[in-house]
């Protein structure tokens, strides 16, 4: 998975929800164990199992801890991110999801290099059959960890911090490099009504993050000119 693809991923969990609202995809334990199965490779290169099927990812994410510590280190970072993605925009406006409420740009940046420097890394070469060889980096020194029902609570906590850790610095880094990369200059914060998504422009007349968006905000002005007052 490409750097900027990741995080644009985690920066997209905030998002509209459909009906004029903000949604968060990682507010809930729930939501956040499904943001994360559904990228084994993450999960991989964090050194967390990532076994197939959701039933069995579930079963793996348990037993690696992955709980409430795991989902705040992972927001943290999110934060963070969102953070210096509307730095990376200005003076165009941020996403209004948390344009409110942003770090401030020193803090952000300290707390990625603090999250990217909690786990050391390896590198480790993928060359397929058919394709060309990358390098993928991953987690330094994790080993499978003991049965559930062989872990005593303070275990299990540790467990759950070092789990946390691993994640936060695996999107750290993903952020790292994509903040400092060259598509950074291609970053747009969508100015559609009720669209809160941060996305890459693709060529040189792209307004909005979709066609969906386009519409909507065309509709919008349409409805200000014939009756004055921005759509809801």
């Amino acid at each position: 998975m490409k750097e900027g693809q990741l995080a644009l991923e985690l920066a997209a969990t905030i998002r509209h929800d459909g009906d004029g609202g903000v949604a968060d995809d990682l507010s809930t334990p729930d939501g956040m164990a499904a943001w994360l199965r559904a990228r084994p490779l993450l999960l991989d290169a964090a050194g967390l199992p990532s076994a197939a099927g959701a039933a069995g990812a579930a079963a793996a994410l348990g037993e690696a801890g992955v709980g409430a510590e795991v989902g705040e280190q992972v927001l943290a970072v999110r934060a963070a991110l969102r953070a210096l993605l509307a730095r990376a925009v200005s003076p165009a406006p941020p996403s209004r999801a948390d344009a409110h409420r942003l770090l401030p740009a020193d803090q952000a940046v300290a707390r990625l290099n603090a999250a990217a420097a909690g786990q050391p890394v390896v590198p480790q070469l993928d060359w397929p059959a058919v394709g060309a060889p990358a390098v993928r980096l991953l987690a330094a020194g994790t080993a499978a960890p003991p049965a559930s029902g062989s872990r005593s609570a303070a275990e299990v906590a540790v467990a759950e911090v070092a789990a946390g850790a691993r994640l936060a610095a695996v999107l750290a880094r993903a952020a790292i490099g994509f903040l400092a990369g060259p598509d950074l200059v291609r970053l747009r914060a969508c100015t559609a009504p009720r669209c809160v998504r941060y996305f890459l422009k693709e060529h040189g007349r792209q307004e909005f993050c979709k066609p969906s968006c386009g519409n909507r905000a065309r509709a919008a002005r349409h409805y200000q000119r014939h009756h004055g007052a921005p759509a809801d």
